[in-house]
């Protein structure tokens, strides 16, 4: 299995990275080690554009995954999340969503939709657009990985590596 970079940039204004690498490591270890094997870095940034980028792939090479830093307390509408999912998903309900629900919701599906765009699904093409999950299938890696995952409890102290309690 091939070493994942971490790379963590300070947060600007009031804004926090909600997760950090060792939150990644663990989605990491959960998953076939063929699911993210072209994955090198992933950056901790301060790019979410007020709150609509929650994460991204680099274009070039499709190797590296940023997840962006939020502020302190967010909601999102059934809009800003993935089809299919929702709110109660993640353990929200109302309009602020506690941070153990935002930090569900940038693991299980932010970056899992941002690993699925990395997944090779023509590898006979050389075009990247053509060659790479495209946002639906990114959008349905996420959803089945999440699945997968949360269909067996995983025992470890912290519940966000779960899915909500009832």
């Amino acid at each position: 299995m091939t070493t994942v970079k971490y790379v963590v940039g300070p947060p600007g204004g009031d804004r926090v990275h909600h997760v950090n690498p060792d939150d990644v490591r663990i989605v990491l270890s959960r998953l076939p080690p063929e699911v993210s094997s072209r994955l090198r870095c992933v950056h901790f940034k301060d790019r979410s554009r007020g709150g609509r980028v929650h994460g991204y792939v680099t274009t070039r090479g499709r190797r590296e995954i940023t997840l962006c830093s939020l502020p302190p307390r967010i909601s999102f509408t059934k809009s800003a999340l993935h089809d299919g999912d929702s709110p109660e998903d993640f353990g929200a309900r109302g309009t602020a969503w506690p941070t153990e629900a935002v930090r569900r919701f940038m693991l299980y599906s932010v970056f899992l939709h941002e690993l699925g765009h990395l997944q090779e699904v023509r590898p006979d093409l050389s075009d990247p657009r053509r060659r790479y999950a495209d946002e639906r299938m990114a959008g349905e890696f996420a959803a089945y990985w999440r699945g997968v995952l949360w269909s067996q409890r995983f025992d470890h102290p912290d519940p966000v590596h779960n899915p909500p309690s009832a």
